[in-house]
């Protein structure tokens, strides 16, 4: 059994959560969101929680009862507290600017980067630290990973961009000199 998918969820003061037929919509001061609705779990608001069970045993209901839990808890955190991840650009004339919702980079191209922000992301700078924050875990984590993915960090110098959480593991160069 489903030690995750057992757990109920908490549904905190001014969040809102609708179970349909096809999406659970949940919204929040921080903004809504939803997330689709699996066949073969049944969804159960009651007293501020909510709680997901399996109508059958099968292999495929088994799987998804602790996934589908997941990914409403993380909607409920979404719109109460919000998700936020943290890039830093490390490098000699490397330098990332947010204007609207385009986030500008310099990263040793012959040509600034410039990339669009999808809906619900925003983004500040701090120096170096870009940080991006939104409601949706998901298109958090994946955003960061496109910008990271434009200059992965090397292991000699340890430029690029990393999060801020990361660490390089560094290599030793060449020693030159040796006959």
């Amino acid at each position: 059994m489903s030690r995750i998918g057992k757990q109920p969820i908490a549904v905190p003061n001014g969040v809102d959560v609708k179970i349909g037929t096809d999406v659970v919509e949940v919204k929040g001061p921080k903004g809504s969101i939803s997330t689709p609705v699996c066949s073969l779990l049944k969804y159960e608001l009651t007293d501020g929680h909510v709680v997901i069970t399996r109508q059958e045993e099968s292999r495929q209901s088994r799987a998804q009862h602790g996934l589908r839990r997941t990914l409403l808890a993380n909607c409920i955190e979404g719109v109460t507290k919000g998700f936020s991840k943290s890039l830093e650009v490390i490098g000699v004339g490397y330098r990332v600017a947010v204007k609207g919702n385009m986030v500008e980079m310099a990263l040793g191209f012959s040509h600034p980067v410039i990339m669009e922000l999808p809906e619900g992301i925003k983004a500040s700078v701090d120096g170096q630290v870009l940080t991006l924050s939104g409601v949706d875990k998901e298109l958090v984590g994946e955003t960061a990973a496109r910008i990271r993915r434009l200059r992965k960090p090397e292991p000699y110098k340890g430029k690029g961009i990393k999060y801020t959480t990361e660490t390089i593991r560094r290599k030793v160069g060449k020693s030159g000199g040796k006959k």
